[in-house]
């Protein structure tokens, strides 16, 4: 058993991009930060929530996991199965708890949140595109979740439009990377079922709806600090560009890693967009 097993499978960082969302959810909604004490609940409740989801889902995925990923903690045996499974519990039991502290709405909706995830992860995530949609669904309600901690909502739903097509997208894409590894598990991903090409093409089209949702914004009046959201935009139009053009597992890797650092930057956009809202 490795001690850097058990922050290894949390996915640290993907966890503090989701958790800094959820700040950034409540910041657009308010039009301002949130006070500091609503913001370290907010940051606590996501963070630990991806945690727990990153966890069980490779708890599920042990099998798939020694083909396409061997390195990941569970099947190197940094840690055993059992333990990961006890210590993602109680990482989402202790987000439920921080959840109540804020409201009865946040506590309901991470108790949501944990709950599908479990269900995604056990069942739902072999299926064609609906583990897409409930993937994508979780990430692009980050910054709702901030909102509702806050009691607004204001341009937090354009936020979670723009994470949620980019992130069905992506999903798409990383199944094209992982299906030599999902076919040998029996999974039935979109493009097992839909082939590559097809399921390239639902990617695409995931991708320019991205790009069209990010004008959104502008018109809603966020502040002149959006701008680096055209930078956001010609990266997710250079992937498409890439995965139209060849479309392959090879392809959909570079392309889904393209994809991340544009949520990356749009994440900053839609930051420094609320803050200089009306400046």
């Amino acid at each position: 058993m490795e001690l850097k097993g058990f922050i290894e499978i949390l996915r640290p960082i993907n966890c503090l991009i989701a958790g800094l969302v959820g700040i950034l959810g409540a910041t657009v909604a308010l039009g301002n930060l949130p006070p500091i004490k609503t913001s370290l609940l907010i940051f606590l409740v996501v963070f630990l929530e991806c945690s727990w989801g990153n966890i069980i889902n490779d708890y599920f995925d042990y099998e798939i996991d020694k083909i396409n990923r061997p390195n990941r903690p569970l099947p190197r045996g940094a840690l055993s199965k059992n333990i990961a499974l006890v210590y993602g519990i109680s990482l989402g039991g202790v987000a439920i708890l921080i959840a109540y502290l804020i409201n009865f709405e946040a506590f309901i909706f991470a108790l949501g949140a944990y709950l599908l995830m479990y269900l995604y992860a056990w069942k739902l995530k072999p299926q064609p595109f609906i583990g897409n949609l409930i993937v994508a669904t979780l990430t692009g309600v980050t910054p709702i979740y901030g909102a509702i901690a806050v009691g607004k909502i204001g341009l937090a739903g354009y936020l979670a439009l723009c994470a949620f097509l980019v992130n069905v997208a992506r999903e798409i894409f990383k199944d094209i990377e992982d299906i030599e590894g999902d076919k040998a598990q029996g999974a039935k991903t979109l493009p097992i079922v839909w082939g590559i090409e097809n399921s390239s093409k639902i990617g695409i089209t995931f991708s320019i709806a991205t790009i069209i949702a990010s004008v959104l914004p502008v018109k809603a009046g966020i502040g002149l600090g959006y701008f680096p959201i055209i930078i956001v935009d010609g990266i997710i139009l250079w992937a498409a560009c890439e995965v139209l053009k060849t479309p392959s597992p090879k392809t959909a890797g570079r392309v889904q890693k393209k994809l991340k650092i544009a949520i990356y930057l749009a994440v900053f956009s839609f930051l420094l967009g609320s803050i200089t809202k009306g400046v």
